[in-house]
């Protein structure tokens, strides 16, 4: 049996290229002159292609491979996939949608709590010995403030979840309502 070839759009981690090799013939698309070149020495030999936000797989690229299984991100984004183009040709498309949600989440409170208190600035009025000649100013807390999210997705659900932990109450912009009952919908409005 042979063995699936794997075409790469873009490089990869040491690890992670050295665990494909182990399992796959990969064909990397960087490392020819063009992909012409490559797609006119290898496309029959391509099974599955796999990519990330940068490069995905345009109708033209899924279109050369006429073997072409499956497409795969190896990131949350799909926008560089045509999907009409790979249901078109019943290839299936994979990718990674939570491998961010909880880091993103984390971030995006952690710049709220730096923004709120203040941290930033503070950090800077101690560093450059302002301190000397006075106080800080006070900071605001983010405990129980209203926090208003627009797109209660993945990430926006875990962004309120972790705001709950502050007694904040939620309020959410987003085209449908979602099953969070403990969270308030404001719904689309349009102008007249």
């Amino acid at each position: 049996m042979d063995s699936i070839g794997v075409l790469m759009t873009c490089p990869m981690s040491d690890y992670l290229e050295q665990e494909l090799r182990k399992r796959f013939n990969l064909f990397k698309l960087w490392a020819h002159s063009s992909k012409s070149d490559l797609l006119e020495k290898h496309s029959n030999s391509i099974q599955a292609l796999v990519g990330n936000t940068k490069i995905g797989a345009d109708a033209e690229l899924i279109d050369s491979l006429p073997k072409l299984e499956i497409v795969s991100s190896y990131s949350v984004g799909l926008d560089k996939i045509d999907l009409r183009k790979c249901e078109e040709k019943g290839i299936r498309v994979t990718n990674t949608p939570d491998v961010l949600t909880d880091d993103v989440a984390d971030l995006a409170i952690g710049l709220v709590l730096a923004v709120t208190r203040r941290v930033c600035e503070c950090d800077r009025f101690v560093r450059r010995g302002f301190w000397k000649n006075g106080d800080f100013g006070l900071a605001t807390k983010f405990s129980g403030k209203s926090v208003g999210i627009v797109g209660l997705g993945r990430i926006g659900t875990a962004i309120a979840k972790r705001s709950e932990a502050f007694g904040c109450p939620i309020s959410y912009h987003s085209r449908s309502e979602k099953p969070e009952k403990n969270y308030k919908r404001n719904p689309p409005h349009r102008e007249p």
